[in-house]
């Protein structure tokens, strides 16, 4: 496996972290430099917290399979799983839902960052950058994870 593939593949798993941590922060109630009412509208901490918690944790969770690229559990899945443990997993369907997930992502990520990056939110002027700081790793997340793809879709075709 070369290196290059290793390293995008664990920065796919990676680039949600820092804005993950604002997230979470936010939930418990660290403003961050906003101010009260962005607070107020994102209904932090509260009820929003838990919205701000599951889409911390939904990301992670949709992010993380790009490490299968990578590693065996990618080609045969684990044995441990009921019905499909010890099968070879299908190249063609985990390619197109990489693929998918990569152009997905993409476009997220640009949308969201240039929005954040054009926004002006109420509160610290330091904010608006900490949070396009925060945000601006997630714009490696679709490119990365297309090149990943395309290396997992050219070895395992080398291999059929």
């Amino acid at each position: 496996m070369p290196r290059w593939a290793k390293w995008s593949a664990h920065t796919v798993a990676l680039v949600n972290i820092p804005s993950g941590v604002w997230r979470l922060g936010l939930a418990a109630g660290i403003p961050f430099g906003l101010a009260q009412s962005e607070m107020d509208a994102m209904k932090t901490p509260g009820w929003g917290s838990l919205y701000l918690v599951f889409l911390t944790v939904f990301s992670e969770a949709v992010a993380l399979p790009a490490l299968g690229l990578i590693q065996p559990w990618g080609e045969t899945w684990p044995r441990w799983l009921p019905f499909v443990g010890g099968e070879p997993v299908s190249a063609r369907k985990v390619v197109i839902v990489s693929s998918l997930g990569a152009l997905a992502t993409t476009i997220y990520a640009g949308l969201f960052v240039c929005t954040t990056f054009n926004a002006d939110m109420a509160g610290e002027p330091w904010a608006d950058l900490l949070i396009s700081v925060l945000y601006a790793p997630l714009l490696l997340w679709g490119p990365l994870l297309a090149v990943v793809t395309w290396h997992y879709h050219r070895r395992r075709s080398q291999a059929s």
